[in-house]
């Protein structure tokens, strides 16, 4: 296995107050890993630390095996953040334009050709929004917003897809099939980082799980995870995992 992400004994502070404490993990390609944590833990820091948005104050991150601030293959990457489902309103595109960007890494100064634009339309039915192709992204609920997202991702050919609890102000029924098309995408070969707060789905879903308060109280496979003592500690007596059956 390669490692998608290699982090080593790293830390980071905002200003005096530790946000990431000496923590190191390694995510393998394939992983569907679940980054969980109370409010404030530092998972979405950590989720930035891996991606190179910061820059970690001690220790080394790795993205496919190049020190993260010298990665520059931005399209291997595709990031959906917490503003996915709410914000992004003002993007005054249609979702065909909106995925094509997913190309942009690939033709640079070139114009568009033929296979990019049906690689763009591939992505769009893999996410299953063809039929909204042509409406602006501002005019999307929240939970096609974060497909178009997905399928701007998907066309630039993304192998490390990282979501930032995604399915915030998503109606149920959208939330479970959008977590069956992360199930598929997975299956696919594409490496997952979710952060979510709802830990049973992250249970349900992922093989791996990290979970995070400041420091890192288990990465490991989920039943390990599910049998430790890592939720009590992380969360104190609040975290309960409660299973979603699909």
């Amino acid at each position: 296995m390669n490692s998608v992400v290699d982090v080593r004994d790293v830390s980071f502070a905002y200003g005096t107050q530790p946000a990431v404490k000496d923590v190191s993990l390694t995510i393998e390609e394939g992983d569907f890993l679940g980054l969980i944590g109370p409010n404030g833990s530092g998972k979405t820091t950590l989720l930035h630390l891996m991606l190179g948005l910061h820059s970690p104050d001690s220790g080394e991150i790795e993205l496919f095996g190049q020190p993260v601030d010298e990665f520059d293959q931005g399209e291997r990457i595709g990031y959906v953040s917490q503003q996915a489902t709410s914000g992004g309103g003002t993007m005054p595109v249609t979702v065909r334009e909106c995925v094509r960007m997913g190309r942009f890494a690939h033709v640079g100064h070139s114009r568009m050709t033929h296979e990019d634009r049906e690689i763009a339309d591939e992505a769009l039915e893999t996410v299953g929004i063809t039929n909204l192709a042509d409406r602006r992204v501002n005019q999307l609920s929240g939970g096609q917003r974060q497909r178009a997202y997905i399928a701007r991702a998907l066309a630039s050919e993304a192998d490390l897809l990282a979501l930032d609890e995604p399915t915030v102000g998503v109606d149920a029924e959208s939330r479970d099939a959008f977590y069956q098309l992360l199930d598929s995408l997975n299956d696919s070969g594409i490496t997952i980082v979710l952060i979510e707060h709802d830990i049973g789905v992250v249970t349900d879903r992922a093989n791996r799980i990290a979970c995070i308060n400041t420091e890192l109280y288990h990465h490991g496979d989920t039943e390990s995870f599910v049998e430790s003592d890592a939720l009590a500690e992380a969360y104190g007596t609040t975290g309960t995992v409660v299973h979603h059956h699909h």
